[in-house]
């Protein structure tokens, strides 16, 4: 298979085919519903320096060799996803819309491609550019090019509109005033826009043997736990994210697993025929994508010291329970995620039994993730 990783930057999980009322979605929601879907998706991390990272590499961000800023620039020792693909002779596409990911970040690392908007200036704070017609037209553009397509090839297009700032859309529609109202409608611009590229790819001979991967890089909170945005913590409105893969020719349905990012980068491979390297904390979807009851497994989001961000990592259990622990493990807080979705009741001090158990395990499972030290200034102190 060719495969195109499609990411939508700070799309909730919350969206129409989980059972949002608002339409703000709609083309994505027919994909959707050709795909094999996930009941729950989770980011490596809570905002796009780090989760990115993680998801191009399939390691946690704590493992890579990394610069200390909140705007993480990760080394040239770090092997990326797109390294190994390039040198088995598969073409490495991609095609962005904010200027950290043009060079700032290292990501274009093993990339034959690596394209950027046009008229991108930086911002530190946010994003206020409208930026998803031109962002199809580069990657139409780089479709149709008859080197990047016409033998195998691995493409990742992270579309940027639904971050803020959330810009209003003439031809959309008005879903209100408030910032969770805007952010609908510029999730509903950029489906359009999506689409655009998604009729290109199905109208070509080579979209018939292309998978492909939606997901969001982290997710954005509007007021949940008084949280606005993201980055900072790892409540689950931050990395709990829509995770579905359409492969031709696998029949649709849905999934009744948690999964996490870090599978993503092994299943990719599995997709394109490559072997998949040793050492990755991820496990290929490609068996139970075909239809194979796999058993559920833990999940790990990892949020790294950086110069704004304190030291947090969690562990969801097979059970729905997430161990929530903050600093160099020091406070720990205890959620059943799946009976409390918006982590209202810590349990920490409550099913003390449970919670005991459930540190002894992340300890020992969260010391099995390689750990490297940023480097390039001090980091931020619990």
């Amino acid at each position: 298979m060719n495969v195109i990783l499609l990411v939508v930057d700070a799309m909730r999980y919350d969206m129409p085919w989980d059972g949002y009322d608002r339409p703000i979605a709609p083309n994505l929601t027919k994909l959707h519903a050709k795909s094999v879907a996930y009941e729950r998706g989770y980011a490596i991390s809570s905002f796009t320096s780090k989760s990115i990272g993680g998801l191009l590499s399939g390691r946690y961000p704590s493992s890579l060799a990394r610069t200390s800023p909140f705007f993480t620039a990760y080394k040239a020792e770090n092997e990326f996803m797109a390294e190994v693909l390039q040198k088995k002779g598969i073409r490495t596409l991609g095609a962005h819309a904010h200027m950290y990911l043009k060079s700032v970040a290292g990501f274009h690392q093993g990339f034959d491609v690596w394209e950027m908007v046009p008229d991108i200036q930086w911002d530190y704070n946010k994003d206020p550019f409208i930026t998803s017609p031109d962002h199809t037209k580069v990657i139409n553009q780089i479709h149709a090019a008859p080197e990047n397509t016409s033998g195998q090839f691995f493409a990742y297009y992270h579309y940027m509109d639904p971050h803020d700032i959330y810009n209003t859309h003439e031809g959309a529609p008005d879903f209100g005033k408030k910032a969770r109202d805007r952010y609908d409608q510029e999730v509903w611009f950029t489906d359009q826009h999506i689409q655009k590229m998604l009729d290109y790819v199905d109208q070509q001979a080579w979209g018939q043997r292309t998978a492909i991967i939606v997901t969001g890089d982290h997710g954005e909170a509007f007021g949940e736990r008084n949280f606005w945005k993201h980055a900072f913590e790892l409540y689950e409105v931050l990395v709990r994210v829509p995770l579905f893969i359409y492969v031709p020719g696998l029949e649709p349905r849905k999934v009744a697993r948690w999964r996490s990012h870090v599978d993503l980068v092994p299943t990719i491979y599995d997709l394109m025929g490559v072997p998949i390297p040793e050492g990755l904390p991820g496990t290929s979807l490609l068996s139970e994508l075909q239809g194979e009851d796999v058993p559920p497994r833990p999940i790990f989001s990892d949020l790294p010291a950086d110069t704004y961000n304190v030291r947090k990592r969690v562990m969801i259990d097979e059970e729905g329970y997430k161990l929530s622990a903050t600093g160099a493990d020091r406070i720990f807080e205890l959620f059943n995620v799946k009976a409390d979705p918006h982590e209202s009741k810590n349990l920490i001090d409550v099913d003390k039994e449970r919670a005991a158990a459930m540190i002894e395990r992340y300890k020992k499972l969260s010391a099995e993730i390689p750990f490297t030290e940023a480097v390039g200034g001090p980091v931020k102190k619990f």
